[in-house]
């Protein structure tokens, strides 16, 4: 199969039964602005857990919440349960986690970041901006009236926070883990002293200060303080110094280092999130709100462009060469597939469901990992900076692990790279839906033999424990940076010399326990391989596992 294209594409395998969101049939014009901004999209991934990190919204309208409480962030709630199993990481359409009202009857929320609308339903605004919530109840986008102006429109909930709240600090990242905090403070440009606050992994109700730091012998690293929770609702990292609020925490830490690595200098700068969708029920949309621009590849089943959107939006376009897949069948997995939310996968944002399909996603700027180690940056690329996009590759499959998911066409071709050598992994789940006779018959000419486990190969048997082998082909790739697997055997020849038992030797440069971590990957017993969890821990923990997680600090 050829997807070698920087086409950020998710599919699952999964489950049907998912409620369709609302479908306006109305005319093209819902989706024209009376002028076409320049596009608002982030291209760089948000590290902060955003609404694509987030966890489902409780489900009890207008249900009391402590917007000071640990659990919430602006970018999402309390994880529940799925009705396909596992737990639910996304932004669905329930109820709001925020309360109908607050003090004097009045919802009052604050803005994040800029924003520009992108339809004539939408409202533009700036960051530090303040709204009248009218309706909240809708999950991704919510109905919102600007103090400032009056205006009234819908504005993505993940862009706002509660007036007042920690989620409203500039220094509060949420739900992040230790490794995200560490990738976006070690980001070039950033100084020592650069700092934010996130939710602790390991204790709740407690949170965890991240610091950028420098010393001679590690050079530039990060320290993790743990902040904790009095019982009165005051917070302290150390119980001589304790602070009614992490604001006054946090001013206290600004001014002196007392103990810490270093004092608190600026605040780690982030980029905005992706909305969830590209607006208020635009999910199947007209043909004629999409602009294709830019060519970026041409594979077996299609094209991939950079486009735009509505004249506001900038995204990229997949087009499927008709008869590739039934449309029904693919809007049926695409409903399903919108609903699978992480800031390690490229997240769908609409569809053209009547043939030739068009499937709108996030555009990435430095296209597929393949061609990214092979052309790109990716060729001067190190170990630590391979085994960190190895990691967050991982991490992205753990999810899909845990929500009972599987990949299918695991490799290099389809993951995806932005800034800052951010990974998100696209294309799970296509590979069920084509029709073509040359991939559908596994040996055909359009398989991708040489990254398929063998009991999926040879019988069908598709199981994430199959993805598990094809990560440990595509770390092949990563540390050859982009060599095709097997070299000089061709595909017959791989499945009959890896049924004898034949595994790849250790490639050039690589260390022999990254080499183990493949052959670990590539057991014969489906069983017997590590689970996408546990590759994600050794991974992020490859270069770090000898030191503490959390330091104590200088007299503290």
């Amino acid at each position: 199969m050829e997807m070698n294209l920087f086409f950020p594409l998710i599919l699952t395998e999964a489950t049907m039964g998912c409620i369709k969101s609302k479908e306006d049939k109305g005319p093209a014009m819902k989706y024209r602005t009376d002028n076409t901004p320049e596009p608002v999209i982030s291209h760089v991934s948000h590290y902060g857990s955003d609404s694509s990190q987030a966890t489902q919204s409780p489900s009890i309208k207008g249900s009391a919440v402590n917007f000071n409480s640990h659990s919430m962030t602006p970018f999402g709630g309390p994880s529940g349960m799925t009705p396909f199993g596992g737990a639910s990481s996304s932004f669905s359409a329930v109820p709001s986690p925020y309360p109908s009202t607050l003090t004097g009857g009045v919802t009052v929320f604050v803005a994040l970041y800029d924003y520009e609308a992108r339809t004539t339903d939408d409202l533009s605004f700036k960051k530090g901006e303040r709204f009248q919530i009218i309706n909240n109840t809708e999950g991704d986008w919510w109905e919102a009236r600007s103090i400032a102006t009056g205006k009234t429109g819908y504005i993505p909930s993940n862009y706002v926070a509660p007036a007042d709240s920690i989620q409203a600090e500039e220094w509060y990242f949420g739900k992040m883990g230790r490794k995200d905090a560490e990738r976006l403070l070690l980001n070039p440009g950033n100084q020592r002293g650069i700092f934010l606050v996130r939710e602790s992994e390991t204790t709740k109700g407690a949170y965890s200060l991240s610091i950028r730091d420098w010393d001679e012998v590690r050079g530039d690293n990060v320290k993790h303080y743990k902040i904790r929770k009095l019982d009165n609702g005051g917070y302290y990292i150390t119980t001589r110094a304790q602070f009614e609020s992490l604001q006054k925490l946090v001013k206290h830490y600004r001014e002196h280092a007392d103990g810490l690595c270093h004092k608190l200098t600026t605040v780690c700068p982030t980029v905005k999130p992706q909305t969830q969708g590209l607006a208020k029920d635009a999910w199947e949309i007209p043909r004629e709100s999409l602009r294709l621009e830019v060519k970026l590849g041409q594979g077996c089943f299609g094209e991939v462009w950079m486009g735009t959107w509505n004249g506001t939006t900038k995204v990229a376009i997949k087009t499927l060469k008709p008869g590739t897949m039934m449309p029904e069948a693919f809007l049926q997995e695409a409903q399903i597939m919108k609903k699978l939310r992480h800031d390690k996968l490229v997240p769908l944002y609409a569809v053209v469901s009547e043939e030739p399909i068009y499937i709108v996603t996030e555009f990435m700027t430095k296209g597929s990992l393949l061609d990214f180690l092979k052309e790109g940056e990716g060729k001067y690329l190190k170990l630590p900076q391979l085994v960190d996009m190895a990691a967050q590759i991982a991490d992205g499959m753990a999810y899909i692990e845990r929500m009972n998911y599987i990949h299918r066409d695991l490799r290099a071709a389809n993951i995806l790279v932005g800034d800052n050598l951010v990974c998100k992994i696209a294309d799970f789940g296509l590979a069920r839906l084509i029709e073509d006779n040359e991939y559908t018959a596994r040996q055909g000419a359009k398989f991708p033999i040489k990254w398929t486990a063998p009991e999926a190969a040879l019988y069908g048997r598709f199981t994430i424990k199959s993805d598990v082998w094809s990560f440990g082909i595509l770390l092949t790739e990563l540390v050859t940076k982009g060599r095709v697997p097997y070299p000089g055997m061709v595909n017959r020849e791989v499945l009959e010399q890896v049924e004898r038992g034949y595994r790849m030797p250790c490639p050039q440069g690589c260390p022999e326990s990254l080499h183990e971590l493949m052959k670990l990957c590539w057991k014969k017993d489906p069983d017997e391989r590590p689970t996408f969890e546990y590759i994600q821990s050794f991974l992020e923990d490859y270069f770090t596992a000898t030191e503490p997680q959390y330091q104590p600090g200088d007299n503290l």
